[in-house]
């Protein structure tokens, strides 16, 4: 049961990245021009990947209710689970810290976001995502 969680969390964090990897592929941008009129959508997709994969960690590794009051506590549980699991790789939590701080001027600022913010943002999201897929792996998540 704890696996299939996993694996709906997994496949929307994978679908996300993946969506805003494509929206940030610079062929896109410079064979699209609508495309660059939707800056923000890459930036709240990097967001979105960073809490699915950080659900998709914290179910595997035992959480079984996950709130979605307060991402920003979810990183602080993440790195406890870690802790309490022995694990010394916990590098992926300040990707994951600075994504979760980003995400409320993301979604409800009142000003756009600046070219630099969105590749910040890009940035920390595939580093996170590629640390989350290496710590699923190492801590042999079911459904992983």
């Amino acid at each position: 049961m704890i696996g299939i969680e996993v694996q709906h969390f997994l496949s929307r964090a994978r679908d996300f990245l993946k969506g805003m990897e494509g929206l940030v592929r610079e062929d896109i941008y410079l064979l699209n021009d609508e495309i660059a009129q939707f800056r923000h959508s890459p930036a709240l997709l990097g967001v979105h990947s960073a809490i699915s994969y950080c659900d998709a960690l914290r179910t595997g590794m035992g959480r079984i209710i996950l709130s979605s009051d307060d991402h920003g506590k979810a990183a602080g549980d993440l790195e406890s689970l870690l802790q309490s699991q022995s694990s010394e790789n916990r590098n992926g939590i300040g990707h994951l810290k600075k994504l979760l701080g980003m995400k409320s001027s993301v979604a409800y600022g009142r000003e756009a976001l600046r070219e630099n913010e969105i590749e910040e943002i890009v940035k920390h999201a595939e580093r996170f995502a590629k640390w989350a897929e290496a710590a699923g792996r190492i801590q042999r998540i079911e459904g992983w």
